[in-house]
């Protein structure tokens, strides 16, 4: 192991409660997962407990692994954890269907006395409904990508780790959102995706493109942390910033225009075998 990585992994502390909170929710769904299964075990079958672990663990990855140490030190390790967060761990999350398994995971006294009084709230319920349109939810991460991604606002996540903490939640929270409108997992009603769909996935697309040309054809360092705080493996800024640009571009959009492509296959279909490509 050089002595650059040594020194950044000395860095890395093992993020307690952050671990905690992972392996309880997962325990939660699994105990929801298999209570389900009895009952529905077409629809809670392996490959959905999978996805869900899967997306657990590509979350605990993303904010948890060392990878979040390399992440303050290189900008290309930095893009690489803002796309796991926002583009791996939600869609492989939402595949798991996990509300119903996550609500019926936890104890009977919490479910009776706390969740079943908040669901039935319908000021709850019609902010969530609100949440999950596709307008909302597509200018809500889009809108949260770009603005965590001016200089000053990028700067200040890196330099404080409270502000980093709200910009990883910001991510989630909004990509959570926004797969949402893709994927619309059980109990949401299972409509049919319609043509308008693609503009919703090509939008973000051409979103996650204009902001990764930009950040890779500047011929300056856009974030003057990378610069006020040198890495120790010597990769100069810029080129470490036109790395973690085109990984972003390139990779941000085969996230974004390979769901396209498969919901399109699936329009062109006869309206018999439609759903096989245009449902979750």
């Amino acid at each position: 192991m050089s002595t650059a990585t040594q020194s950044v992994l000395d860095d890395w502390s093992l993020p307690v409660w952050l671990t905690l909170v992972t392996v309880l929710t997962v325990v939660i769904y699994v105990r929801g997962w298999f209570a389900l299964r009895k009952t529905r075990p077409e629809q809670f079958n392996d490959m959905r407990l999978l996805s869900f672990l899967a997306g657990m663990a590509s979350l605990w990855i993303a904010v948890g692994s060392p990878l979040d140490a390399f992440a303050d030190v290189l900008l290309s390790a930095h893009m690489v954890e803002h796309l796991i967060l926002m583009s791996v761990v939600p869609p492989l999350v939402l595949l798991g269907l996990p509300v119903v398994p996550l609500l019926r995971g936890l104890p009977k006294i919490l479910r009776k006395r706390i969740a079943g009084p908040l669901l039935r709230l319908k000021p709850l319920r019609r902010l969530t409904h609100w949440l999950v349109t596709p307008p909302v939810a597509w200018l809500a991460m889009n809108i949260t990508f770009l603005a965590w991604h001016v200089p000053a606002a990028y700067d200040l996540a890196l330099e404080n780790e409270t502000v980093h903490d709200i910009e990883h939640l910001c991510f989630l929270f909004t990509s959570l959102l926004f797969w949402w409108c893709i994927v619309r997992p059980w109990p949401t009603a299972q409509q049919r995706h319609h043509w308008g769909i693609l503009l919703y996935l090509v939008g973000a697309d051409l979103v996650n493109t204009a902001l990764s040309a930009s950040i890779a054809f500047s011929n300056r360092p856009v974030y003057t942390f990378y610069v006020e705080h040198p890495n120790p493996f010597g990769i100069m800024p810029l080129p470490d910033q036109v790395l973690g640009a085109a990984f972003m571009w390139v990779v941000g959009s085969l996230v974004f225009l390979l769901p396209a492509g498969i919901i399109t296959l699936g329009l062109l279909q006869p309206a018999k075998k439609r759903s096989i490509y245009t449902r979750a």
